[in-house]
């Protein structure tokens, strides 16, 4: 039976400082324990929650996976993650739109985190608010969807702009609607040249094995 944990977060209390100054040394705690550690940003319905039990049903054969969650309320996502076997950490923000360093700090006090390989931090549901704080996380992966229409990246550049990977989900809805995926790339290239780019369905699993490769897993 998987371990499930809920910790709720009192946002208006600063513990640890300045969030960089935590995100610092989550990255320390991190490194110590030599877990590798996957921030997961993106809009509600871009199909975070979906990647993640994807990518944990390839890896938990061969890594130890936790998965923190991100939610205003419920532990929904983690345990839909849960179900796969998965470890699992729910983190409720009650008003905050995003993780920030402190929050994460808080949620694994007590957790043994030289028991897992990975960890993937699925952040709240927003575009905007979770690029601004580090968590102290290897990479910040950002999923966007088709769903989202044809301009989210020019809408949203400094998400792009902070963000280690993008991800396009739902590539299998392409044609259905039109969708013209190689303009959403040109619009990503635009706004950072180099940065990896994975067209990903994360319903039929199409593109995950490179998405990994990708990350180094």
């Amino acid at each position: 039976m998987a371990d499930r944990k809920t910790v709720s977060i009192d946002v208006r209390r600063d513990l640890f400082g300045a969030n960089d100054d935590v995100a610092a040394l989550n990255a320390e705690m991190f490194r110590e324990h030599g877990v590798r550690v996957f921030d997961i940003m993106g809009s509600v319905g871009t199909g975070k929650t979906q990647l993640i039990e994807a990518m944990c049903d390839r890896l938990s054969q061969q890594y130890r996976v936790l998965m923190v969650a991100g939610d205003l309320a419920t532990r929904i996502d983690a345990d839909r993650v849960g179900s796969h076997g998965v470890d699992t950490v729910q983190i409720n923000t009650g008003t905050a739109c995003h993780l920030d360093a402190r929050m994460v700090r808080v949620a694994l006090r007590g957790v043994d985190l030289s028991k897992y390989d990975i960890v993937f931090i699925e952040n709240v549901g927003n575009l905007i608010c979770p690029a601004g704080y580090s968590l102290g996380a290897e990479k910040k992966v950002v999923v966007v969807s088709i769903t989202e229409g044809p301009y989210m990246i020019r809408k949203h550049p400094l998400t792009i702009k902070r963000s280690d990977a993008v991800v396009i989900n739902k590539v299998d809805l392409a044609e259905t609607l039109e969708f013209d995926v190689d303009a959403l790339v040109r619009d990503i290239r635009a706004v950072d040249a180099n940065l990896p780019v994975f067209r990903v369905s994360a319903k039929t699993g199409d593109g995950i094995d490179d998405l990994m490769a990708g990350l180094g897993l």
